[in-house]
């Protein structure tokens, strides 16, 4: 089929209403979509599985996590989390407060917020199970990410003031809230001369295409391209072809224009998610430990290791399982 400038508009816009149907498959947490009521119950059920995490990481010896909880129903793409962080045990606003991309739509532009463990699930709404992971990092990369959420200069310069729910991985165009934790791991995790390290570990990043880099600041472009040299490479995420024509018109946080062509007709859309970020972690830290927790019914599942639970969360031998109290 001949690609002219129609065509590619009627692919782009067919694609920009699959992902909008199903509000993301990269789909970043606003201030302006949040889900329904959560009861007193639901509330109680939520801070239960908090509960439990923030002791997994207080023993853990941690100073940082991958933290990842579900809120969009994404299981139509085999997706359970649909938005990320990173848990600090040194935030200046509580320990393991997760720092994280927000869209403040009143504003109508991105903004880093710091949030309590306990704030960053319950904004997720009513969900049903209940789902929290977390990935424990090791010291040195641990460190290193902490150190770079922390420094404001370098947390700021990866956020860009466009946003995008469905926001290609690496373009500087759009930026959804994964993208920013993946570009926050790409700088803290660059390749550098292990002595200068010691002494200063953000300094010494090493150039990119030969142009040094300016200080210590990044730049998206940069931490984009470390990504692709760490091998950061999201799963193409299928979105449904069968999607409402027109629906696109009405979600204004979602854009295309930004993907390549080719994945535009493949109906694939290449977007940072929960799910590629801790695999990336997993495959360049192989000593990071994945811990996973689920309510369900009158029960708490938690499991360690790189499997995750289905999307009943029904317990396997070697998960721990606890009671959810006051549950029926």
């Amino acid at each position: 089929m001949p690609r002219g400038p129609r065509t590619r508009a009627l692919v782009a816009m067919a694609a920009l209403t699959a992902a909008s149907t199903a509000a993301s498959t990269a789909q970043a947490a606003t201030f302006c979509d949040r889900g329904g009521e959560v009861s007193a119950t639901e509330q109680d059920r939520q801070l239960q599985v908090v509960a439990i995490a923030r002791r997994a990481l207080e023993a853990s010896g941690a100073s940082a996590a991958l933290v990842s909880r579900s809120g969009t129903d994404l299981s139509r793409f085999h997706l359970q989390y649909s938005h990320s962080g990173i848990a600090l045990k040194d935030s200046r606003n509580s320990p393991w407060s997760v720092r994280q991309l927000y869209y403040a739509c009143d504003e109508s532009q991105a903004k880093l917020y710091d949030q309590g463990l306990a704030g960053f699930l319950l904004s997720a709404g009513r969900t049903e199970p209940i789902r929290l992971s977390i990935v424990l990092l090791p010291e040195r990369e641990g460190a290193r990410l902490a150190a770079s959420a922390l420094d404001n200069r370098r947390a700021l310069a990866l956020l860009s003031p466009r946003y995008s729910a469905s926001a290609y991985a690496f373009s500087t165009r759009y930026q959804n809230c994964n993208q920013w934790v993946a570009e926050l791991m790409g700088f803290a995790w660059a390749p550098r001369d292990e002595h200068a390290a010691a002494a200063a570990p953000v300094q010494s990043v090493l150039p990119v295409d030969g142009v040094p880099v300016e200080g210590d600041i990044p730049t998206r472009g940069q931490a984009q391209r470390w990504l692709k040299d760490l091998g950061y490479d999201p799963a193409p995420v299928a979105v449904p072809s069968h999607a409402v024509m027109f629906a696109a018109q009405f979600v204004p946080l979602i854009h295309s224009d930004d993907h390549p062509i080719d994945d535009l007709y493949a109906m694939r859309l290449r977007v940072s998610t929960p799910a590629a970020l801790e695999t990336f972690a997993h495959r360049l830290v192989p000593d990071a430990q994945r811990v996973e927790f689920c309510a369900s019914g009158s029960t708490i599942i938690v499991r360690r290791g790189w499997t995750p639970l289905p999307a009943d969360c029904r317990a396997s031998a070697g998960d721990e399982v606890l009671p959810l109290a006051g549950a029926v």
